[in-house]
């Protein structure tokens, strides 16, 4: 039995002194080139596993890079997928400063793989203001597929929800998802499962489970139980009685070609020896 671990899953401090390495140098480039000033931390933050909490060693780095809105106008003005368009320069951008490096536009994103096998997916996005012109903490962000169109997220507000639950199940949210992506990674790697759908599932699934706090004795329940609550918990979702939304913000989570995966990896986890 593949069995959730207390921290199990820790990124060494080399690594994580690389990724912050590149994330500044690669928020840098995007300052000079888009808001004309040298700052490596303005306008970026973390997204995905990272923003989360919930990456391990072999989890792709996602960042949000904030570009000024006039940029926003400029290309949705644009004919023929403006949005590709700006990927397109985000990429020529990045190269200035990676020109090495395999870098392309995917989508939603530009993908930078480096030689080490750490990937960077940057993401551009706009403050979304409401009818007053007021910023909300969404944003918007291209979507080049089908012609182009603009999609809207609130990383924040995910990130705050997985913490609080991080906090009141004394670290079982982390480690869990953790572990289950250590379990994709390692037996399931052609699988399709994005970590956005593993964090969603354990944040609206854990229920009031919890590592032990420090006055409460260890749980008589038998080992294993809270790894088979979760994979019958999943088997709703194979059988279509459930929608998964992103903790906080509430936006749907796409569950097609993947659903099938996360109850493998639930699986994997919960299985008799």
């Amino acid at each position: 039995m593949d069995m959730v671990r207390k921290k199990g899953e820790i990124i060494s401090s080399e690594q994580r002194s690389l990724v912050s390495y590149r994330y500044k140098r690669i928020t840098q480039v995007i300052n000079s080139e888009f808001w004309n000033i040298n700052s490596n931390t303005e306008h970026s933050l973390y997204v995905g596993s990272y923003g989360r909490g919930t990456a391990i060693n072999t989890s792709d780095i996602d960042i949000l890079v904030e570009l000024p809105k006039e940029e926003y106008e400029r290309f949705d003005a644009m004919k023929g997928n403006g949005q590709s368009k700006l990927l397109q320069v985000l990429k020529n951008a990045i190269k200035k400063t990676y020109p090495k490096s395999e870098i392309h536009g995917d989508g939603q994103v530009v993908v930078i793989d480096f030689t080490d096998g750490i990937k960077f997916e940057i993401l551009p996005a706009f403050r979304h203001l409401d009818w007053w012109g007021e910023w909300n903490g969404r944003y918007d962000y291209p979507d080049s597929n089908m012609g182009g169109k603009w999609l809207t997220t609130d990383p924040k507000i995910e990130q705050q929800a997985m913490k609080d639950k991080n906090k009141s199940s004394n670290g079982l949210i982390f480690d869990t998802c953790k572990h289950m992506r250590e379990i994709r990674d390692n037996q399931f790697s052609s699988s399709h499962l994005p970590g956005i759908v593993i964090d969603s599932f354990v944040y609206h699934n854990i229920g009031g489970w919890h590592w032990p706090f420090s006055n409460e004795q260890r749980s008589n329940q038998p080992t294993g139980t809270y790894e088979k609550m979760l994979l019958n918990a999943c088997s709703e979702y194979v059988l279509g009685h459930r929608h998964l939304s992103a903790p906080g913000s509430g936006e749907i989570v796409n569950l097609d070609n993947c659903i099938n995966a996360l109850y493998r990896v639930l699986k994997y986890m919960s299985e008799e020896p």
